[in-house]
């Protein structure tokens, strides 16, 4: 019954760890040291575009049939498996705070940030494949706010242990790889 959205949430959540959001939380607990107003931002950019890439999946999940469906999303997964062994590093001026306030300047950094993120493109998988659209943007919220609402209130303990975060990297690559090898098969279709 709740599929969608206690898939989509697993998948963004494993999917965070370690990704450039997570780092961008982060940075902003450690600049402005307001956490609700940074969690707020955060959830309000998270629902913003992942309704967006949610909806686009679904658009295009009625246009194709079901097995090419079942190739684009074992694929799709696939290539976020191998994505998840690249680490994130922030770009020079990605990082860069506007003095906007705690809460406007999360959402604006994190709704660009996520842009063709690989949580992004998973909401995007996740849509072809499952519905209704508000369980996944739901499950896939939920797990960015498991993944960065920790980083913000723990950020100094985290980024003293940042090294745990790269082995995330591998169990989330790994997890990946069989939702897209499942997909592959015919599993769940």
């Amino acid at each position: 019954m709740f599929d969608a959205f206690l898939v989509s949430t697993g998948v963004v959540a494993v999917a965070e760890m370690g990704d450039k959001t997570q780092l961008l939380s982060l940075i902003l607990a450690a600049r402005f040291r307001r956490p609700l107003p940074i969690v707020a931002g955060i959830f309000v950019a998270t629902v913003l575009n992942h309704f967006a890439a949610g909806w686009i999946g679904q658009q295009v999940a009625g246009l194709i049939s079901a097995d090419i469906l079942r190739w684009v999303v074992g694929l799709g997964f696939l290539a976020i498996a191998a994505w998840a062994l690249v680490p994130d590093v922030m770009e020079e001026g990605e990082a860069e705070v506007k003095p906007y306030g705690a809460f406007v300047a999360t959402c604006i950094a994190f709704f660009l940030a996520e842009m063709g993120d690989k949580t992004q493109v998973a909401t995007v998988a996740l849509a072809l494949k499952y519905t209704p659209l508000w369980q996944v943007v739901l499950g896939t919220t939920l797990g960015m706010m498991l993944a960065n609402v920790p980083a913000v209130y723990l950020g100094d303990w985290i980024s003293s242990r940042m090294h745990l975060l790269r082995m995330v990297r591998f169990v989330a690559a790994a997890i990946f790889a069989v939702i897209g090898v499942l997909a592959l098969a015919g599993v769940g279709y």
